[in-house]
C-alpha cells in the first residue's frame, strides 16, 4: 500500500497491537459469539482453538488476520480472555499455532466467509479515502487512523 501521506508512526502501529486491549474492547472484539464458539471447537487441538479465535478477534480490531506474526503478538490479556471462553486452562499452548505455517491461512479464509469479509485493493481503498476527504474537513492521517482504529 502506497503510504506517503502517512507518519512513520501510523504505518509501524498497522495491523498491530500497540497497547492491551481494554476490558470494553476485549467484550466487544474477542468476546465469541455462538457461531465463533462453534467454529473454535471445531479446530482440531487446543492451539488451533486458540489460534482460531485470535484470528477472529483480531480481524474484527484491526482489520487484519495474523498470518504471517502469529498470535505472539496478540497481547497475553486477549489470549488469556478467549482461552477462558473455550475452557483452556493452558493458554500457552497457542504457542503452537501457525507450526503448520498454511493454518493461519485456512483458518482466515474460514473467518473471512463467515464474517462476509471481502478483500479490497489499493485503489479502492485510495477511492475511498480521497471521496471522504473531499466531503470532510479530515486530512488522509487522520481517516486513515479512524478507519483501522475501528
Amino acid at each position: 500500500m502506497q503510504h506517503e501521506y502517512l507518519s512513520d508512526e501510523q504505518v509501524g502501529r498497522y495491523g498491530r497491537f500497540v497497547a492491551d486491549p481494554t476490558p470494553e474492547e476485549l467484550e466487544r472484539f474477542f468476546f465469541l459469539d455462538e457461531a465463533a464458539l462453534a467454529q473454535a471447537q471445531r479446530r482440531r487441538g487446543l492451539h488451533n482453538r486458540l489460534g482460531w479465535s485470535l484470528q477472529w478477534g483480531t480481524v474484527r480490531m484491526l482489520g487484519t488476520f495474523l498470518t504471517d506474526s502469529g498470535p505472539v503478538d496478540v497481547p497475553e490479556v486477549a489470549i488469556r480472555y478467549v482461552a477462558e471462553q473455550l475452557g483452556i486452562g493452558e493458554w500457552s499452548a497457542v504457542k503452537q499455532y501457525g507450526d503448520r505455517w498454511q493454518t493461519p491461512y485456512d483458518h482466515a479464509a474460514q473467518i473471512r466467509k463467515l464474517l462476509k469479509y471481502r478483500g479490497f485493493g489499493e485503489a479502492e481503498l485510495a477511492g475511498f479515502v480521497a471521496s471522504r476527504v473531499a466531503k470532510t474537513r479530515d486530512s488522509k492521517r487522520e481517516l486513515f487512523d479512524r478507519a483501522v482504529l475501528y
